[in-house]
């Protein structure tokens, strides 16, 4: 994929989804924007009554027994957006521009106190959580954050409209249930503005480093992790990736990914890689168009999942890896000369119509631009991103910029950091769901109201576009049909298998012969609470191999080591390492092992994890081969070992040859500029077997 123009791509791919049609969902939704819909669309409806014009039916949401230019369907988003603009409240606007987190019933954190653990239920939780310290960091915030409303607060007092659901261990038609319930509510109050949630991704295996930021839920589809798609060098799976994970995510309601990042995987002690696309700008802005318009569509419409593309303008260069959550953290460098390289997967990005960017929590350090946060940069927000790149979507700012990471704007009270942020061209602050301040802000402050403005404009253009004010509501049946339906479930195995790499071969001894003896372990052990002895076992049978349950019964050892690097939440200034012994791997129990027996040795890189504590020049002849993961289940990973499936995989980064090379990175440099002695496995390295080819 490396060689490929970038535009060239862009215009096969646009050519082959427009060849492909729509799909059925977008088929059955009615999936033309306002601009374009001329016949009646189906109308989903709870309290509010139908009116009637030029023969056809509109919802009156308003409750005023006339057709309002934001009822009628006939006209553009744009139109329909001023026209509601105008006849909103300053507390209607104000709730706009928050999002942050809601919650189902019964959901952990309403449950600590109690120890009990009642399963999650469609029920309203009506509980806040309010926090006096930083999450993140656990310093005193300025004053206490309003992180988690309850339901109808949030809706009817607060008048917010846009959440981040979180929820992973509900099944499909309870939450298909609750969203309903909430956009029942919703509907109910004074404009009938429908809600729009938001979720981190769902659908991929991951190591866990990143908390909050990603995770797989009960019953959806399981794919690779991020980094193990851009592993399939792939874009056409990565594209019908996004579709399918999209009809999961409309079947229980969510209508907006809080995803993709877009960052370079160029510093490897960061944690959050296991998120990007790997190391390489193409192949970045590649893999971020085609999961865009998977999930999207080539314009938004009522079957569009909205994507919020992230980290702009990319938080891979991190300050020797450490994350800006943090004021130790809060430096972008680019030692490399690599800034306009970090822009090029989010110009793919606005090029396939991303409707989101959200900027990071970093400063850039030593650039033409303002050392302040991204959020309050009106140099990178304003000139960069909407007067170079062109971007006309929403600017959505991490969580916490006003109260918890104002890098740059400390000595600002909350006040003037708004203002300074709605001046750069942030239009929605995340994590506080309380508007009180934002409320405050604007009175004090009403030279701010046309950025306000600007930003409700945009905010509401988006919900027309996704069709929500025409029916909001899912079908509660249908979403356990949808969610975990056959065909994802094989397409995420079939990804799977695509995303291994096969980095070493020796003596072509893979795949393995019929009937082998095989000592299977996956070494997973958690950060810190490392236990000692060997990891899970596995003792079944898979076709062709026969599992022993100890090493000297077995002609080959499968060890699936799965080091993981040190969690980004909690997390100190102590310096970051990806060695193995570092990344909760006990070396003398693994090299004790492999010299027992040949091995196969199988790394998951969440990072670019350095092992030469384990492969290197003295010990790589125990080794019959080295293969890659990045987030697969078992089966795929056998599926590869046996030659039932030839692997393809590439590696989407470099892994460093020490931890000394890893010191001695430039942050923004891909590992293939670092210089030949910087490599053990290259980008783009991979092998196959030639005997199945």
């Amino acid at each position: 994929m490396k060689n490929i123009p970038f535009s060239l791509f862009i215009a096969v791919l646009f050519a082959m989804i427009n060849s492909c049609g729509q799909s059925k969902t977008e088929t059955e939704s009615g999936a033309a924007t306002g601009a374009e819909r001329t016949s009646q669309p189906s109308l989903g409806y709870r309290s509010a009554k139908l009116v009637e014009a030029d023969g056809l039916q509109f919802k009156d949401l308003n409750r005023n027994g006339r057709l309002d230019q934001y009822e009628d369907w006939r006209l553009t988003p744009a139109e329909r957006s001023q026209d509601l603009l105008n006849r909103m409240t300053l507390e209607e606007k104000a709730g706009l521009l928050l999002i942050a987190d809601m919650r189902m019933n019964n959901e952990a954190f309403m449950l600590e106190a109690s120890g009990e653990t009642n399963p999650v239920t469609s029920a309203f939780n009506e509980q806040d959580v309010v926090l006096d310290k930083n999450q993140f960091t656990g310093e005193p915030l300025p004053f206490p954050v309003m992180n988690t409303v309850g339901t109808t607060k949030g809706i009817l007092q607060h008048k917010m409209r846009r959440f981040i659901w979180r929820t992973t261990t509900a099944p499909a038609d309870t939450m298909a249930r609750w969203a309903n319930k909430v956009q029942a509510l919703a509907e109910s109050d004074s404009l009938g503005i429908p809600v729009l949630f938001a979720s981190n991704p769902r659908n991929h295996i991951t190591a866990g480093s990143l908390g909050a930021t990603g995770s797989t839920s009960i019953g959806f589809s399981k794919w690779p992790s991020e980094i193990g798609l851009a592993a399939m060098a792939d874009s056409a799976m990565i594209h019908r990736f996004g579709d399918m994970a999209r009809q999961e995510w409309l079947a229980v309601g969510i209508r907006k990914g809080y995803m993709y990042m877009a960052d370079l995987a160029t510093e490897p002690r960061w944690q959050r890689i296991e998120g990007t696309f790997g190391e390489d700008p193409q192949l970045a802005a590649q893999s971020i168009a085609a999961i865009t318009l998977g999930f999207q569509g080539p314009t938004l419409n009522h079957g569009s999942v909205a994507m919020t593309t992230k980290h702009f303008p990319g938080g891979g260069s991190a300050n020797k890896g450490f994350d800006p959550h943090y004021a130790y953290g809060r430096f972008a460098v680019f030692p490399g000369g690599q800034f306009e390289e970090n822009l090029l997967p989010f110009k793919a990005a606005i090029k396939a119509g991303t409707s989101s960017i959200m900027p990071y929590y970093s400063l850039p350090k030593d650039t033409k631009y303002e050392e302040v946060a991204y959020a309050y940069n009106k140099g990178i927000l304003r000139d960069l991103l909407r007067g170079e790149l062109g971007f006309k979507g929403i600017i959505n700012s991490d969580t916490g910029p006003i109260e918890s990471m104002p890098w740059g704007v400390e000595k600002l009270d909350i006040e003037q950091r708004y203002v300074k942020a709605l001046e750069a061209g942030s239009n929605l602050f995340a994590g506080n769901a309380d508007p009180a301040q934002l409320l405050k802000t604007l009175k004090a402050h009403p030279e701010v109201m046309k950025y306000v403005d600007e930003s409700v404009t945009l905010l509401l253009v988006e919900l027309f576009q996704l069709g929500l004010f025409e029916n909001p509501y899912v079908d509660e049946q249908k979403a356990a049909e949808v969610v975990g339906r056959q065909e994802f479930v094989a397409a995420g195995k079939e990804a799977q298998r695509k995303s291994v790499v096969l980095l070493r071969n020796n003596k072509n001894t893979l795949p393995l012969a019929k009937g082998t003896r095989v000592y299977f372990e996956e070494y997973a052990k958690t950060y810190n609470k490392m236990a000692p002895g060997p990891g899970k076992v596995y003792p079944q049978n898979y076709e062709g191999l026969t599992f022993v349950t100890t090493p000297e019964e077995a002609e080959v050892i499968l060890l699936w080591l799965k080091p993981a690097i040190r969690p980004l939440f909690p997390a100190d200034d102590s310096p970051l390492r990806v060695n193995l012994s570092s990344c909760a791997v006990d070396v003398t129990y693994v090299n004790a092992l492999t010299s027992r027996k040949p091995t196969i040795m199988v790394i998951n890189y969440a990072n670019p994890f350095v092992i030469d504590e384990v492969y290197n020049q003295k010990t790589n002849n125990r080794f019959l081969g080295v293969l890659a993961t990045f987030g697969v289940e078992p089966e795929a990973l056998l599926d590869i070992v046996t030659g039932k499936s030839n692997p393809t995989g590439k590696m989407p980064f470099t892994t460093p040859v020490s931890q000394q090379a890893v010191e001695n990175n430039k942050e923004d440099l891909p590992g293939y500029k670092e210089g030949e002695a910087y490599a053990l496995f290259k980008f783009g390295e991979g092998l196959s077997y030639k005997q199945l080819q």
